[in-house]
């Protein structure tokens, strides 16, 4: 049941970054359970993915965005919109930084000349294990020559270090008012798309090098069974016959490989037998077919 004390907060965190700064990875390892997916394939998020969790009587919601840089095609367009419309949300708005990054200042100023200057907005420097104490403290200050940040925080996401720090700010200076999701509840994403997307990193973990960045996966058909088990129907749409033949594999062994994975994980989520099935299908440009947008909850740039 959602809280409504006199003494509760709620409020919206944007997480923003360049692409594979490790927003994902942070959102997950602050949730404690696995809601955006994470891949070495760069622009993997497509879509704002909301986090919920509590820090005391504070309800925080975090925004996953996909990574912020300058888009050319359709797609990144919608993309990169998703990202930056969640800034007009935010109470406070969090810039994650690869501090491991080459040029991390130079090529952070895109997204630095975005922030607002009327919102909390924090620096995160994330991936502080792979960074000396000295360079740290150069990149920090050479940041916030870009853009006054409220604070700044040093984190490993990966690792779960530094976080209480950050939860313990959030969760101190977010709105008061009451919480807007249950307690128990960890994510807004439907289950039909977050299905999609495992599906997607699975792809992507096992083609990583063979397959380009532009495949769509929609799970099409999901059925509740009386003994609890569930049965989901998915297609994979590639843009070119080629791409359908890799990731079938050689008599089918690829893509069953992916199913295999991809049930383990949604019985893992779930708690639940699930049995899915996965077919491949070769559409050209659907990455500029408006229709497809909404399945991938964006909305298609005009």
């Amino acid at each position: 049941m959602t809280r409504n004390a006199d003494n509760t907060q709620c409020g919206f965190v944007s997480i923003l970054g360049l692409p594979n700064a490790g927003k994902s990875t942070l959102l997950n390892t602050m949730v404690g359970s696995k809601i955006s997916i994470v891949s070495h394939k760069v622009q993997t998020t497509r879509s704002r993915v909301l986090g919920i969790l509590a820090e005391g009587q504070t309800q925080i919601i975090l925004m996953d965005t996909p990574g912020v840089f300058a888009p050319k095609k359709t797609l990144e367009k919608a993309m990169v919109s998703a990202a930056l419309d969640t800034i007009a949300e935010a109470d406070i708005i969090m810039h994650l930084v690869d501090a491991s990054m080459k040029d991390a200042v130079e090529r952070n100023k895109f997204l630095s000349e975005k922030l607002p200057g009327n919102k909390k907005c924090i620096l995160i420097l994330n991936k502080i294990d792979q960074v000396k104490k000295e360079t740290l403290l150069e990149l920090t200050k050479a940041l916030h020559e870009q853009f006054d940040y409220s604070e700044t925080f040093m984190i490993s996401a990966l690792k779960d270090k530094g976080l209480d720090a950050l939860l313990a700010y959030l969760g101190q200076n977010l709105p008061a008012g009451p919480w807007l999701f249950p307690e128990d509840q960890m994510t807004d994403m439907p289950m039909r798309m977050l299905a999609a997307e495992i599906t997607r990193e699975k792809i992507f973990e096992r083609l990583h090098q063979e397959l380009p960045y532009s495949i769509f996966v929609e799970t099409q058909n999901w059925e509740n069974f009386d003994n609890g088990s569930v049965k989901i129907d998915q297609v994979i749409y590639v843009e070119r016959d080629s791409q359908k033949g890799i990731v079938l594999g050689k008599g089918g062994r690829t893509i069953k490989e992916i199913g295999q994975h991809v049930r383990l994980e949604l019985q893992d989520i779930l708690g639940c037998p699930v049995h899915i099935k996965i077919f491949v299908k070769a559409q050209s440009n659907w990455a500029e077919r408006s229709e497809n947008y909404s399945l991938m909850g964006l909305n298609f740039p005009v």
